[in-house]
């Protein structure tokens, strides 16, 4: 199984990587830390022509300048947290070939080896299929919005985030694999959503989805929604609480960081079962002052809002806040 997966049995030394690669063994060693790799002793023969060809282009890339040395660290230490993520689903997956054909009666290492051998070359492909069209959405979005030749920073972004109401209470009643299927159920729906609102999603932290959203329109509409649909005592998806904010975010290897990000997150803790709260930038853009008001008095646009008292939450001690009303129309 490991000659199916590194494409030789292992047969080097990370000392004999090392001196054929050209890389000084520190540089190497941190490398293999940063990527989330066990440290092995200097004797442990567990690598192949691959790691020497990886670490020469590693090389390759930081004397191109391709990547620098103030993000070398960051880059490859994301780059290690998404493939382990995907490495361990993947494997979850094969693991269910050896307990079938243990059950059938067929040797399972004989079956995995197959089924790998078949299926790996096809993930590998989608895989890199995936990251070029996502590739590809990334450097549009960076040369349309004035970010090209810069780095880190901060643009005007609608940020929200989607709670499971209940979420302790309800994972107590479950078993893991139950567990397991309400929150994929979850992550499923919440995503589809932000997506059909002209959201992105940036992660999903077990009962919560972070998004963001170039408007603040965009990020209340997809919130507004998943809090109806979670409403719906006919719909399985559970019921949520969200908080949209909209300012300046600093977009950085797929996270968002800065005051905004942390607005959002305050505000969803203080937001009821079932509604939308959001923040004094997310309001202005919604119901800008210099408009007219609407027939009824209202502040125009689609979205009414009703002022909340100023509450005191972690690292904000009065913040402004509004909770989104049915929409007009």
């Amino acid at each position: 199984m490991e000659q199916q997966l590194l494409g030789q049995v292992p047969h080097l030394t990370r000392l004999e990587v090392s001196e054929r690669s050209g890389v000084p063994l520190t540089v190497a060693a941190e490398l293999w830390r940063l990527l989330g790799f066990p440290q092995l002793a200097d004797d442990e023969v567990a690598f192949t022509d691959g790691d020497v060809e990886a670490l020469r282009t590693s090389s390759a890339l930081y004397e191109a300048g391709v990547i620098g040395p103030e993000s070398q660290a960051a880059l490859v230490r994301t780059w290690g947290r998404s493939f382990a993520r995907l490495a361990e689903w993947q494997v979850d997956l094969l693991t269910q070939v050896v307990v079938e054909a243990a059950d059938s009666g067929a040797d399972p290492v004989e079956r995995l080896t197959a089924v790998a051998s078949d299926v790996l070359p096809r993930l590998e492909a989608l895989q890199a299929y995936t990251w070029r069209r996502h590739l590809a959405a990334a450097a549009g979005r960076v040369l349309s919005d004035g970010r090209a030749g810069a780095t880190d920073v901060a643009l005007p972004t609608a940020v929200g985030f989607v709670d499971i109401v209940g979420y302790t209470t309800r994972s107590k009643e479950l078993d893991e694999a139950e567990l397991v299927a309400w929150l994929e159920a979850f992550e499923d729906r919440a995503s589809g959503v932000v997506l059909e609102h002209g959201g992105r999603i940036i992660k999903t932290i077990g009962d919560e989805v972070l998004y963001v959203a170039d408007s603040a329109a965009d990020a209340a509409a997809a919130a507004w929604e998943l809090t109806r649909i979670g409403a719906d005592e006919d719909d399985p998806f559970p019921a949520v609480r969200a908080g949209v904010a909209y300012g300046e975010v600093v977009a950085r290897l797929g996270d968002v960081y800065g005051p905004t990000v942390n607005v959002a997150a305050r505000l969803t803790s203080h937001a009821r079962p079932g509604s939308v709260i959001v923040d004094r930038g997310a309001h202005d853009v919604l119901c800008p002052d210099h408009a007219p008001p609407g027939p009824d008095g209202e502040p125009p646009g689609p979205w009414r809002l009703k002022r909340l008292s100023r509450t005191s939450v972690k690292g904000y001690a009065r913040l402004e806040s509004w909770v989104l009303r049915e929409p007009r129309g």
